[in-house]
C-alpha cells in the first residue's frame, strides 16, 4: 500500500509540475501572440501625431540633411506637401537648387538651402548653417544623411577614409545638427527629431561592422537623449530601417520588403509616436514589412543567429562584389 500511495504521490506531483510548465508555455505563447498582434494594429491601424503639432501649415520649418537624393528628398516632398518650410542640407548645390525650386513652385513654401560636405566635419560649416537658422522656427529636424562600406569588408582591411567617413557622417553629423537644433525646440517646448536608424543596428552585421556600430549608436543615443527631452516637449523617434530603394543600398527595384523611399516616409511621417514593430524605447519601425521583420527578430530564435545570418548574407554579398570588380578591371584592361 505505500508502494501505491508513493506512486500515485509520484503522479500526482509528475501532473501539477507539467500542468505548471504547460500554464507557463501558454502564457508565453498568449503574451507572443498579443505582441504580435499589437504590430499588426500599429501598421495598418494606428495613426501618428498629426504633423500640425509640429508647426505643419503654421510656419514651421524642417531641416533635412542628405536631403538631395533618395529618402531625404523624399522627405523634402512629403513634409513640404503638408505645408512645411524646408531647409534642404546636402553636399551638391546645384541639386539643392533645383530641388528648392520645386519645392517652392510645387508646395508654396518657403526653402533654404545650406551646401555642405558632412564627411569634411568642417565646423565652420556648422556655424554658417546655425547662423543660416537662427530666424526661423525649426519644429523638425531629419537627421537623414548617411554613407556605408563600398562593400562588405572585414574591419582589418577597411580602409581609414571610409572607417573616418562613416563616423563622421553617421555619428558625428547627426550630434551636430542635434546640438545646433535642439535649444531652439526646448525653448519653445516644441519639437520632433526623427533620426534614420538601420537593422544593422539592431543586429551586429560582420563585414559592415563601422556601419553597424554607427547605427548602433544612433540607437541608444536616440533613446538617451529620447528621455532627456521629452519632459521638455521634444520627441526623438529613432527609425528601424531595412533596406529601402536608393543609391546608397543599391538596390534599384521594390520588393514587399524594400520599398521605394515614397510609400516609406509616408509610413514614417504617419506613424510620428507609433512604435510599430520596435521593441526599444524612442523607436519606430513604421513599414509594415520591416516591422513583422523586427518583430521576428526579437522574438524567433537568439540574438546569436541572427548574427549568424547576417555574416553569411554578407560573405556571399562580398563574394559578388569582389567577382563583379574583377570583370570590370578585366574590361578595362582589355579596353585600354
Amino acid at each position: 500500500m505505500d508502494k501505491i500511495a508513493q506512486f500515485v504521490q509520484k503522479s500526482n506531483c509528475n501532473a501539477t509540475t507539467v500542468a505548471v510548465f504547460g500554464a507557463i508555455g501558454a502564457a508565453v505563447v498568449a503574451f507572443k501572440a498579443l505582441s504580435f498582434f499589437k504590430v499588426l494594429v500599429d501598421v495598418f491601424f494606428r495613426s501618428g501625431v498629426n504633423l500640425k503639432k509640429y508647426g505643419a501649415g503654421r510656419g514651421g520649418w524642417a531641416v533635412i540633411t542628405g536631403a538631395s537624393d533618395g529618402i531625404g528628398k523624399e522627405f523634402a516632398y512629403q513634409l513640404a506637401s503638408k505645408k512645411m518650410n524646408i531647409v534642404l542640407v546636402s553636399r551638391t548645390e546645384s541639386k539643392l537648387k533645383a530641388l528648392a525650386q520645386e519645392i517652392e513652385e510645387k508646395y508654396s513654401v518657403q526653402t533654404k538651402i545650406f551646401a555642405m560636405d558632412f564627411a569634411k566635419g568642417d565646423d565652420k560649416d556648422y556655424q554658417s548653417l546655425k547662423t543660416l537658422l537662427t530666424p526661423v522656427e525649426v519644429t523638425v529636424l531629419v537627421n537623414n544623411v548617411g554613407t556605408n562600406h563600398e562593400i562588405p569588408t572585414p574591419f582589418e582591411e577597411e580602409s581609414d577614409k571610409i572607417v573616418k567617413d562613416i563616423v563622421e557622417i553617421n555619428i558625428n553629423a547627426a550630434m551636430k545638427m542635434t546640438k545646433i537644433i535642439v535649444p531652439g525646440m526646448v525653448s519653445r517646448k516644441n519639437g520632433l527629431i526623427i533620426n534614420l536608424g538601420s537593422f544593422a543596428g539592431l543586429v551586429p552585421t560582420p563585414y559592415l561592422s563601422v556601419y553597424s556600430g554607427s547605427k548602433a549608436f544612433l540607437s541608444s543615443w536616440s533613446q538617451a537623449i529620447g528621455a532627456e527631452l521629452a519632459p521638455k516637449g521634444v520627441v526623438v523617434q529613432n527609425v528601424n530601417t531595412y533596406f529601402v530603394v536608393s543609391a546608397m543600398s543599391k538596390i534599384r527595384r521594390a520588393t514587399m520588403l524594400i520599398p521605394m523611399p515614397k510609400p516609406y516616409v509616408r509610413s514614417v511621417l504617419g506613424q510620428i509616436g507609433v512604435s510599430g514593430g520596435a521593441s526599444t524605447p524612442y523607436t519606430s519601425t513604421p513599414f509594415y514589412s520591416h516591422a513583422i521583420a523586427n518583430w521576428l527578430i526579437d522574438n524567433v530564435f537568439n540574438r546569436a543567429f541572427w548574427v549568424n545570418q547576417n555574416y553569411n548574407i554578407q560573405v556571399d554579398i562580398r563574394k559578388r562584389a569582389l567577382r563583379k570588380r574583377e570583370r570590370e578591371a578585366a574590361a578595362a584592361a582589355k579596353n585600354q
